[in-house]
């Protein structure tokens, strides 16, 4: 029977989990029920190594490991997210999926119990892109590690996620930078970007225990019977347990980001997860949310400790800089983490100025509990209502600008969703009117 994907009943979250034959490796159930106009929700996605309970944050343990920190000190309070995700192609290159496979998939490999989700590698064609030469048939990465050749095409993709075992898997597409000027690869990548889909379906061998997801291209055309919605009214007929949008996140301006975003949520199924890849900013994440979004993944929390600095309410301070060499205040004062709890500023200061590894290791776990703590509030004031959820955005705008208005891309994103930020009134009519007439056409 199909369901209509447009329907969405929400749900208690004590309700048990149903998996079904067009789903066997994921349910997905909306708990929030915030009034017509809003566009943010709370829901749970149920995988075979336990739930993830939605808006979340994921970090990124690109080899098997988030770098400086063991499988059991990630599971330590409150970092302890539920799922984090692994890098295809670097995992393909070293040690090798067919290892990862041998020592009981990425689970294994990494003594990790929770769920894992993994990348197709296509985003190395923009990380990467001096070193890959992109076809129909696929892609040809030069090795960074040893110059050897290494072909990447949709079935090889899928062939080693299968192996590495994560309960969630990417399709592989043809991803171009945001920033690119060429129409002509914008339009050959959103197509072809459907056609690799249906070779990663065809090549998927183990649907009854991981899912396999889509990526939305299209660059940053959101017109009506643009990319954007072409690529999604296809990806939408394979009807597969949850879609992503990708091609953001690499330099375009934000009022570019933020109308993608919103375009592109409101028109993928509203009872199936939405995840945008690759991005990582907590004000980013403030208004996809708002915007409909469920799930996000980036390095920037955790690369950005290892360059020593902190994430807090305000947004983030230089540890390295000399006001902080004789802070005795913790790195985040709101904070419950084991670094907050017994480390100051000024010691952890110190350590980075004599490069010591602890210090990236301590803003690395208090990184990544900012993030899960950041997420878990976010989300109960969701649950909580309108009321709540808008409080709870003014405030954290309230800190993050103290002193200025937020940009206006932020005001113009979160009115957009329903949400009225306290003492603004800079807000964009035009742009909205374009979304709001979209969306009902």
């Amino acid at each position: 029977m199909m369901v209509d994907s447009n329907i969405v009943n929400t749900v208690s979250e004590d309700c048990e989990p149903i998996f079904t034959n067009e789903s066997p490796a994921l349910c997905f159930y909306v708990h929030s029920s915030l009034p017509i106009g809003y566009k943010a929700r709370a829901s749970t996605v149920y995988l075979k190594h336990g739930k993830v309970r939605t808006p979340v944050f994921m970090p990124v343990g690109t080899k098997g490991t988030i770098k400086g920190l063991s499988s059991q000190q990630l599971q330590n309070e409150p970092c302890n997210p539920e799922i984090i995700l692994g890098n295809t192609y670097h995992l393909a290159l070293q040690p090798g999926s067919d290892v990862v496979k041998e020592m009981n998939g990425l689970h294994g490999f990494m003594n990790w119990n929770h769920n894992l989700l993994t990348d197709s590698g296509g985003f190395q064609m923009v990380s990467l892109l001096k070193l890959a030469n992109i076809t129909e048939e696929g892609v040809v990465f030069q090795s960074h590690i040893d110059g050897k050749p290494m072909i990447l095409k949709p079935e090889d993709s899928i062939g080693h996620q299968n192996n590495i075992g994560a309960d969630i898997i990417m399709q592989l597409d043809d991803v171009v930078s945001s920033v690119a000027t060429d129409t002509a690869r914008f339009v050959e990548a959103t197509y072809r970007s459907v056609r690799w889909l249906d070779r990663c379906i065809v090549a998927h061998k183990r649907k009854s225990e991981q899912n396999l997801f889509a990526i939305v291209q299209g660059g940053l055309d959101t017109s009506p019977g643009g990319l954007r919605e072409q690529c999604i009214n296809e990806m939408v007929k394979r009807n597969l347990p949850g879609y992503a949008i990708g091609g953001l996140a690499g330099g375009e301006d934000k009022k570019s980001f933020w109308t993608v975003v919103a375009h592109n949520a409101e028109r993928l199924p509203k009872n199936k997860p939405r995840y945008l890849m690759g991005v990582g900013y907590p004000l980013d994440i403030l208004v996809s949310v708002a915007l409909g979004v469920d799930m996000f993944d980036c390095v920037y929390p955790t690369r950005t400790a290892r360059f020593g600095v902190a994430l807090i309410s305000s947004g983030t301070i230089r540890l390295k800089a000399k006001e902080y060499a004789c802070s005795t205040s913790p790195v985040d004062p709101e904070c419950i983490c084991n670094t907050c709890k017994y480390y100051s500023r000024g010691i952890i200061h110190t350590m980075l100025k004599e490069n010591n590894a602890l210090a990236c290791q301590l803003l690395t776990v208090h990184n990544i509990s900012y993030m899960m703590t950041f997420m878990r509030t976010m989300r109960q004031s969701i649950i909580e209502g309108p009321e709540s959820y808008t409080t709870y955005i003014n405030v954290f705008i309230s800190k993050m600008f103290l002193e200025s208005n937020p940009p206006d891309w932020v005001i113009n994103a979160l009115n957009y969703a329903g949400i009225t930020l306290i003492n603004i009134n800079r807000i964009d009519k035009a742009i909205i009117n374009r979304l709001e007439i979209e969306s009902d056409s």
